[in-house]
């Protein structure tokens, strides 16, 4: 497992949510995912790898097909990058089943989201992610997301839980700087910035790093921004937010795996098709990414502009931004 990692950066600083490439005909692509994990690791910087977030498309993905890609991620970059899987579910004896097979696989730690639809009280919360992390040995990131599930985290909740000896870190969606400021203030607990466009801000309250949508684009400039902040060129880190702003924008104009999809397959890369409910950007949603690419510099994996087709063989050899080391 890499090396970049620390007591205040337990599953390192800059991860990204990683889509599960598909085949055309709506299978797993596996070898897929283990050449887009490769790229994003090698290529675009990331310390760490969540497999079958949300942005993974888990709600469709099957229990089975969560393990395999889990092993295929695990086999390609497992050695030399941080490989978290995605149990979250509303239901905890199935998280436990998923959190059981996620360690036999070799996973370095587990992603548990809030429970959706079925919105639990407070203690509900604590009784579900405490049964979770009590299942296994792993560290756990707990992703709070009121907009997607229904139900927040509440503040006093995160304090609570952060007495548990796994439950290790937040990958905070709440878009709340002052409540994260609080939790922060009174626990150990790493906060990882959910929301791309807040990234800066959040490490400026005190947040670890990013889970990131975007960091399949532009993966290794976001690690260039974490390190200018921590190293103190604020000015820098600064610069670095405001040139990325159209592709925050762009990505997220739907479903961040709908138009992550879209761009990886403009450039050659592992991505497919989604899966239904969720539909494949529109010619028309493609243009308007296209122009947002332009506007932030951004290029393809062999230095193409976002317009001029690779070929879907191709993996990166070269960072999608100019101007990366």
């Amino acid at each position: 497992m890499s090396g970049s990692t620390s007591p205040s950066a337990p599953f390192g600083q800059m991860l990204t949510a990683m889509v599960t490439p598909m085949q055309e005909n709506g299978d797993v692509d596996y070898d897929g995912a283990a050449r887009l994990a490769t790229y994003l690791v090698d290529e675009q910087r990331n310390d760490g790898l969540i497999i079958s977030g949300t942005t993974g498309e888990s709600p469709t993905t099957s229990d089975e097909e969560k393990d395999r890609l889990l092993r295929a991620v695990l086999d390609a970059v497992g050695d030399r990058a941080v490989v978290v899987a995605g149990v979250g579910t509303n239901d905890t004896r199935h998280s436990i089943r998923l959190a059981q097979s996620a360690e036999r696989a070799g996973a370095h730690g587990l992603l548990l989201v809030t429970p959706y639809y079925n919105k639990p009280p407070q203690e509900g919360l604590l009784r579900h992610f405490t049964s979770i992390a009590d299942a296994t040995e792993l560290p756990v990131m707990l992703y709070d997301i009121p907009q997607r599930t229904g139900t927040p985290i509440a503040s006093e909740t995160l304090v609570r839980l952060a007495e548990h000896p796994r439950i290790v870190a937040n990958k905070d969606a709440k878009d709340d700087l002052g409540a994260s400021s609080w939790v922060m203030e009174r626990t150990g607990m790493a906060f990882y910035c959910g929301s791309d466009i807040l990234n800066l801000p959040l490490l400026s309250v005190g947040a670890s790093g990013f889970v990131s949508v975007v960091g399949h684009i532009v993966g290794s400039d976001l690690h260039d921004m974490v390190d200018a902040y921590q190293g103190g060129d604020v000015a820098r880190a600064l610069a670095i937010h405001r040139r990325l702003t159209p592709v925050y924008t762009g990505i997220f104009r739907t479903q961040g795996v709908i138009t992550t999809k879209a761009v990886l397959n403009m450039f050659g890369l592992p991505g497919g098709p989604v899966r239904t409910p969720l539909a494949d950007a529109s010619p028309e949603l493609q243009a308007l990414l296209r122009e947002d690419l332009a506007a932030a510099g951004v290029k393809g994996p062999i230095g193409l502009a976002p317009h001029q087709a690779v070929p879907a063989s191709v993996v990166g050899v070269e960072r999608l931004t100019e101007g990366s080391a």
